[in-house]
């Protein structure tokens, strides 16, 4: 999964892109963010459980979003509708980076939060939306993601050091 989210990095990371080949490429990876949190309970025979939490993330950041955008009603940078705010490509995307961290780690949430940021990037660069638009939608995301997923029921190792104390805390659910 890793590997999937650097390829995908590199792939979309041009700098000479066109502002709709910039847009495209922001579309795709909103569209594989999810795609790979979804993937991933599949990889790690997650199930039931993060299949479940992955829905009810991104259920309620994309309610959220809808009730947000008919509600203030804010202007396009490029004129094109009345639907700027919040940024629903990007809070769908840090649903899913925030998603696959919570349940999985940061050696796969840091990736995942890199092309999320990417996708923000580009709602801002191809006159999408306003700065403040993504930072909306990235905050409804986070959150949604944050508050609905618990992390992989395997077992977690974190050192201790401080007060004299150095060891390691091991813990799982059973």
């Amino acid at each position: 999964m890793k590997n999937l989210l650097c390829a995908l990095l590199v792939i979309f990371s041009g700098t000479s892109w066109a502002s709709s080949d910039l847009e495209t490429s922001g579309d795709v990876l909103h569209l594989m963010l999810p795609a790979t949190a979804m993937g991933a309970t599949l990889f790690y025979e997650d199930g039931y459980d993060g299949s479940w939490q992955l829905i009810q993330a991104a259920v309620s950041s994309r309610l959220v979003v809808e009730g947000l955008k008919y509600g203030v009603s804010k202007d396009r940078p490029d004129g094109s509708g009345d639907d700027s705010f919040p940024s629903g490509h990007t809070s769908d995307s840090f649903m899913a980076a925030t998603f696959i961290q919570q349940r999985y780690g940061w050696q796969y949430g840091l990736p995942a939060y890199i092309a999320a940021s990417y996708v923000g990037y580009t709602r801002v660069a191809s006159d999408q939306h306003y700065v403040e638009d993504v930072l909306a939608g990235a905050a409804i995301g986070a959150l949604a993601g944050w508050y609905f997923t618990d992390p992989y029921k395997g077992i977690t190792v974190t050192p201790l050091a401080g007060n004299g104390i150095y060891g390691v805390y091991i813990s799982g659910r059973f």
